[in-house]
C-alpha cells in the first residue's frame, strides 16, 4: 500500500499550475492533503472526476483557508472528520480513516502563527490528538498519523536550526511534542530507516529561492505504531513534484 501525503497550499492553485498529472505520477493508493483552501463545490471538476479514488473534503468554515481530503482506493471501514475539538474541527484540519489493521490519520497541523501567537493553541492540539492515540493503543489497534506537522523534530530537520531557534516551527516547546509521541508508542518512519540523511526536506520558503538551494525544512511526516515499522519498505520524499512550497512523502506498507 502505498501512503502518499501532500500540502498542496491551495487544491485550485496547483490545478493551475500543474494540472493534475501529479496525482497520476504519484499513483498513490491513500493520496491525504491538506491545506487545501476550497470548499468542495470550488474544486476543479478534472480533480472532482479523476478516476479510480473515492474522495472525501473537510473543508474550512473560512473561506480560502486550512481544510484537508483524501483520496483513496481502499474501502475503509469508517471514516470520521476531526477530533472533536471545535475549534480546530472548524478548520478542517483532521480526516479519520478506520482500516482493518491500523487507523489512519490524515492532519494539517496548526502552525504557531505570526509572531508566535498560535502556540500555545498550537500545543493543545497535540496534546488532544495524542489522547485520542493513546486510547487507541491501550485498545492495541495501530495507527499510522500523516500530514504537514509544521514542526521540524530536530536540528537535522531543517537548513538553519540556530537561527530558528526562536521560530515557530522549532520551538523547544513544539519539538518536545514530537518527542512525546515518540514516547507513546510512535516512530517516525523515514528517520528510522534514514537516521542520518541530511538536507531531505518537505517544505520551502517561496522567498529567496529557497528550494532552488534546497534550504528548507522536513515538516511532513509519517508517525506510526512501532508495531508497523516492520512492514516499512520506504519512505520517499517526491522533492521533484512542483507546484506547492511543500513537496509530497510516500510510506510504501507491505501488504
Amino acid at each position: 500500500m502505498k501512503i502518499t501525503t501532500f500540502n498542496v497550499n491551495g487544491v485550485r492553485a496547483i490545478f493551475n499550475k500543474e494540472g493534475v498529472g501529479w496525482i497520476n505520477e504519484l499513483d498513490a493508493d491513500f493520496l491525504g492533503l491538506q491545506e487545501i483552501k476550497a470548499k468542495p463545490e470550488q474544486v476543479p471538476e478534472a480533480i472532482q472526476s479523476i478516476d479510480g479514488y473515492q474522495k472525501i473534503w473537510n473543508s474550512a468554515e473560512r473561506p480560502g483557508y486550512s481544510g484537508t481530503a483524501a483520496f483513496y482506493r481502499d474501502e475503509p471501514l469508517s471514516v470520521s472528520l476531526g477530533i472533536d475539538y471545535p475549534m480546530f474541527d472548524e478548520e478542517g484540519r483532521v480526516i479519520r480513516f478506520e482500516y482493518p489493521d491500523f487507523y489512519l490519520y490524515n492532519i494539517y497541523f496548526p502552525n504557531g502563527g505570526e509572531g508566535n501567537r498560535r502556540v500555545s493553541e498550537k500545543l493543545q492540539f497535540y496534546a488532544k490528538l495524542l489522547e485520542e492515540c493513546d486510547e487507541l493503543h491501550k485498545s492495541e489497534k495501530k495507527v499510522i498519523i500523516t500530514g504537514d506537522f509544521n514542526t521540524a523534530h530536530r536540528e537535522i530537520d531543517l537548513e538553519h536550526p540556530q537561527a530558528n531557534s526562536k521560530t515557530t516551527g522549532f520551538l523547544p516547546e513544539e519539538r518536545a511534542w514530537i518527542d512525546k509521541y515518540l514516547e507513546h508508542n510512535f516512530v517516525d518512519a523515514f528517520r528510522e530507516l534514514y537516521p542520518d540523511r541530511e538536507k531531505a526536506y518537505t517544505w520551502w520558503s517561496y522567498r529567496t529561492a529557497a528550494r532552488l538551494r534546497n534550504v528548507g525544512w522536513r515538516l511532513d511526516y509519517f508517525l506510526i505504531s512501532k508495531e508497523l515499522m516492520p512492514r516499512v519498505q520506504d519512505v520517499i520524499i517526491h522533492d521533484d513534484i512542483m507546484g506547492s512550497d511543500h513537496c509530497p512523502v510516500s510510506m510504501i506498507l507491505k501488504d
